[in-house]
């Protein structure tokens, strides 16, 4: 794996009033790297998720996110990564084919470069039948996989993947995991919240929050031998069972 450090945070901190949701969190992720990034509800991991992608200006601490300041370089920064949410990003009332050509033109790509992805991503994802199908009328699991090349349809340095496997079936999870690994061995960094402990598992290494801070971040395997766990679900449960908020 490249060492090229792609995410830097330095006590990254976010406060709203007297309520601290991230509290001065600290680690780094390298290029090329499957990050998992876990959390009960409330542990403050959305919020730290919208900091990194530019969304939200921390209150303290610092962050470098594909060589650009949190603070000062936040466009910069939306415009060099990838994101998908659990409600996959894509626009129904439109085509397979229209959803791609509206990322590249949103990202700033030429006409050839579009119809050049557009098409490899076709034949990748053997949908080439479906190019002018309404998007809400594809199964789930199709939409999860056409939505995860969208989010890298303009080769980002980094994707951010929010919980992207909810409400599929285990299959399609495992289809969906083949990409993250075919993307990962392109050099795209990719950076996973999930609430499947099993998908913890896949990740190169995992950081687990609990109340606003990283209470464990290593490699699954040594996690487990940490915290003597016979599973990241167990993992997990130990360390979780020590948070006193809930909610986000």
């Amino acid at each position: 794996m490249n060492q090229t450090k792609v995410i830097i945070t330095d006590k990254l901190t976010k406060r709203f009033g007297g309520f601290t949701a991230v509290d001065a969190i600290c680690f780094e992720v390298t290029k090329g790297e499957i990050f998992g990034f876990l959390g009960a509800n409330g542990a403050g991991k959305t919020t730290a998720m919208r900091m990194l992608c530019g969304l939200s200006f921390p209150t303290s601490g610092k962050a470098m996110v594909a060589g650009f300041d949190v603070y000062k370089e936040n466009e910069k920064i939306k415009q060099n990564i990838g994101y998908m949410s659990q409600k996959f990003s894509l626009y129904e009332d439109l085509t397979v084919k229209e959803n791609m050509q509206l990322y590249g033109g949103i990202y700033g790509k030429s006409n050839a470069f579009i119809k050049q992805k557009t098409e490899s991503i076709l034949t990748e994802l053997d949908i080439k039948k479906e190019a002018n199908v309404l998007v809400k009328s594809l199964p789930l699991g199709w939409k999860q996989k056409l939505a995860f090349a969208v989010a890298i349809f303009h080769e980002p340095e980094i994707v951010f993947l929010d919980e992207p496997t909810g409400g599929v079936d285990p299959v399609a999870r495992r289809e969906f995991w083949n990409m993250i690994y075919n993307a990962a061995a392109t050099g795209v960094t990719v950076f996973v919240t999930t609430h499947y402990m099993d998908e913890a598992e896949y990740c190169n290494r995992v950081s687990i929050m609990v109340d606003g801070k990283i209470e464990a971040l290593d490699t699954p395997h040594q996690l487990k031998q940490t915290y003597n766990a016979g599973s990241m679900d167990d993992v997990f449960l130990k360390l979780a069972r020590k948070a006193v908020r809930t909610g986000d």
